[in-house]
């Protein structure tokens, strides 16, 4: 028999039985292949989820892949038996903000795939077909269970516009900081530095295309065009910040704890800094991450170093909040 995850609180999850909910009129059904889980799973399972974005009791996973098994009535039926990865946010697509294209500012309220609504950790994984992304037919759907953190970076990447020969930096080296690594690389900078706490991600970082490595207790250097932040430390903002020139464009994708050191408002008025921030990725983020992605520019498999069973679900959130420089991603096969 076939299983699920089922988080009932902070700190107390089971694994069930599944049963694959059929789908209805839009929707499809999909078999899942991977999973992974990031801090905000975390987050999920100790509590520390902030009120209004997750709902108990809850199957968490919102980092997928799959593959199509069924689908509803309107939806074609070419789409059974294709490879596909899924956006999380379940917008209302009628409000200002969802014609505009923001899906993720949906005025309707929040709701998303794995955090109000079941998610991917589970044998199957029934949504709306609006919501897939259909994937190469050889794609690799293990490194695709990543494309969701990927697409997030890919709308701070869009948002930063970064022009051929600019100089790019990318503070954070993290698994979003080595997407924004290649991202930015796709465009052709002139420099692109990464800054960071682990000397041991220079290797990788440069490996996916950086021109340099350094960590955040060294010089850094400024005059900066774009800088793209993914730490979500208390400082970081402040460091990406430091590293731009005047009038240069800041995009922040980290979320620290309460009580961060926020950005110097005197500073951002007299250097006339850019700064846009990102929260999840709209349609047209995770339209560029596929296209990217099936055209050979992104890379994730080098970022995961633990494939686990479902059952070991507490096993993984336990990985992924150790500090062991030797876990990177951790994904579940259920």
């Amino acid at each position: 028999m076939s299983t699920a995850v089922v988080v009932d609180g902070p700190g107390e999850h089971r694994l069930v039985p599944h049963e694959p909910v059929r789908p209805a009129a839009g929707e499809a059904l999909v078999r899942v292949h991977a999973v992974g889980i990031c801090g905000s799973d975390r987050e999920v399972y100790q509590g520390n989820r902030p009120e209004g974005y997750v709902r108990y009791p809850l199957t968490p996973g919102h980092e997928w892949s799959g593959t199509v098994e069924e689908v509803g009535a309107g939806v074609p039926a070419t789409l059974t038996g294709r490879k596909v990865v899924g956006e999380g946010f379940r917008n209302c697509q009628v409000c200002d903000r969802c014609h505009a294209g923001e899906a993720t500012l949906c005025t309707a309220g929040y709701e998303e795939t794995g955090f109000t609504v079941p998610g991917a950790m589970a044998a199957t994984l029934t949504l709306p077909a609006r919501l897939l992304h259909v994937l190469p037919d050889a794609a690799d759907l293990t490194a695709a269970a990543l494309l969701e953190p990927a697409a997030c970076i890919a709308a701070a990447a869009l948002k930063a516009n970064a022009l051929p020969g600019e100089r790019v930096a990318v503070v954070g080296t993290g698994t979003l900081g080595m997407f924004a690594v290649q991202f930015l690389r796709a465009g052709s900078p002139a420099e692109l530095l990464v800054v960071g706490t682990r000397p041991d991600r220079a290797a990788l970082a440069k490996e996916f295309g950086a021109t340099g490595f350094r960590t955040r207790d060294e010089e850094l250097p400024g005059g900066f065009d774009v800088v793209v932040e993914t730490a979500g430390s208390a400082s970081a903002a402040r460091t990406a910040a430091s590293l731009l020139r005047r009038g240069g464009r800041l995009v922040l994708t980290g979320i620290p704890a309460p009580g961060a050191e926020g950005l110097d408002p005197t500073d951002l008025v007299v250097r006339q800094l850019e700064v846009h921030t990102v929260f999840g990725a709209p349609p047209d983020a995770w339209a560029h991450t596929v296209r990217v992605f099936g055209a050979g520019l992104l890379n994730p498999t080098p970022l995961v170093t633990h494939e686990l069973p479902l059952a070991a679900f507490a096993e993984a959130i336990e990985l992924v909040g150790s500090g062991d420089p030797e876990v990177g991603k951790v994904l579940l096969k259920p």
